[in-house]
Order: C-alpha cells, then structure tokens, then sequence
C-alpha cells in the first residue's frame, strides 16, 4: 500500500487526501501506466471507504440520486 492507512489519518488529513487524489483522477487516467491506475483505484477506494466508514449519515443532495436524475431529465424536456 501507498501512504499511510486511512483509519491512521485524522477527518482533516482524510480530506486532504481525498482532495488531492481526486484533484489527480484525470491525469492518472489518461497518461499513468497500468500499474499507476491499478495503486491510484486501490488507494482511492481506501480513502473513499474510510470517509464513508466515518460518515454513514452524510447529507445526499436530492440531485445526486436516480430520483432527482429524473427529475432533471423531466424538467429539461418542458
């Protein structure tokens, strides 16, 4: 594993991380080797697991849901 367990980071330092490996996603995607991808998608689903470990009742925006997705597309065809 790269970088410290994400259970060991405090809430600041978890999304310190989780800005910077998201902020990261794109270029990784289009121009890391495989083995990049494969650590980046590792260390990412890590990150991701701890914060929603951490945060089970997380506030959803109603637009961030199939619901509201369909709502969307209802709206934009009026």
């Amino acid at each position: 594993m790269t970088g410290v367990d994400p259970d060991r980071l405090d809430d600041q330092q978890l999304m310190k991380e989780l800005e910077t490996i998201h902020r990261t996603r794109h270029d990784t995607l289009l121009h890391g080797s495989n083995e990049a991808l494969r650590t980046h998608n590792l260390r990412m689903a890590q990150l991701e697991g701890e914060y929603l470990r951490r945060h089970p009742r997380r506030p959803v925006a109603s637009g961030r849901t199939r619901d509201g997705a369909r709502e969307r597309g209802l709206a934009a065809e009026c």
